[in-house]
């Protein structure tokens, strides 16, 4: 089974890549991020076509999550266990967000995340991506008490380690590489999951995100934020885990390039 993630960064804008990179990868599982679209907007009868059934959950502007599946998709979950809001500028209100949806695809038991940026050190954005990640760990707990494969993949918006980025000094009191986002990782692991490292197809640090503006990617001026984590059921039948880094070639794409986790589950 071949499963990946891709922060699609507008599934409208991107879908031809996306249609494209389907029938090139032929990924059994997709994770789609930042789809960018109301759920009924998602382009069901074009991926359809390939074979997938969908799973989308989104309102439109910067959100939105969706799981594509070849090999079944049942279950479906659409939100975290308790997951906290976001009260915008000007609303009253806490609303949650689409952030996150989850789906039974073969066996297999796969959460696509969205996680949100935090903008600044302090800023209330910040304090709601801290909560947002401890009810991610809340939901794992009580979802891996079932004896099955399990695995959230997705756009963390942290880099686990300082060389995750191209230059932690360039990152200086900024967001996705505190410690108190790693820690939330950390705590992520200590419920019972592991990261599934991908291997770089150029370079020496499989970096997934590089930004548009100042030649980031043809410099590899990047960073490692779309993560894969899964119980010992998932990750003891990886046979191969990387970054497609062509996807972010040409013009028109994301930002991010696919995380793409290959398994052998007998």
């Amino acid at each position: 089974m071949r499963i990946a993630t891709w922060n699609v960064n507008s599934v409208g804008a991107r879908l031809p890549k996306l249609l494209d990179w389907l029938g090139t990868a032929e990924p059994d599982v997709l994770c789609l991020q930042e789809l960018k679209c109301a759920e009924d907007a998602f382009p069901f009868d074009e991926v359809g076509e390939l074979g997938y059934e969908i799973a989308a959950h989104g309102t439109g502007r910067w959100n939105g999550v969706a799981v594509l599946s070849r090999v079944g998709l049942t279950d479906v979950r659409r939100g975290l266990l308790d997951q906290p809001g976001f009260q915008s500028d000007g609303s009253l209100f806490e609303a949650p967000e689409p952030r996150a949806v989850a789906a039974t695809c073969g066996g297999v038991r796969v959460w696509s995340v969205y996680v949100p940026n935090g903008r600044e050190v302090g800023h209330a954005h910040y304090d709601y991506k801290l909560r947002w990640l401890d009810a991610l760990r809340a939901t794992a707990v009580e979802e891996l008490a079932a004896d099955r494969p399990w695995a959230v993949l997705g756009d963390f918006n942290i880099a686990p380690h300082d060389e995750d980025v191209w230059d932690i000094a360039a990152f200086e009191g900024s967001t996705h590489v505190t410690p108190e986002e790693r820690k939330a990782l950390t705590a992520l692991t200590e419920s019972g999951l592991t990261e599934v490292y991908p291997r770089a197809l150029k370079y020496d640090v499989p970096f997934t995100y590089w930004d548009y503006r100042a030649l980031r990617f043809p410099n590899n001026q990047g960073m490692r934020i779309d993560l894969a984590y899964g119980n010992e059921a998932f990750t003891s039948a990886v046979t191969d885990s990387y970054v497609d880094r062509n996807a972010r070639k040409g013009k028109g794409t994301s930002d991010h390039a696919p995380v793409v986790v290959d398994l052998d589950l007998g």
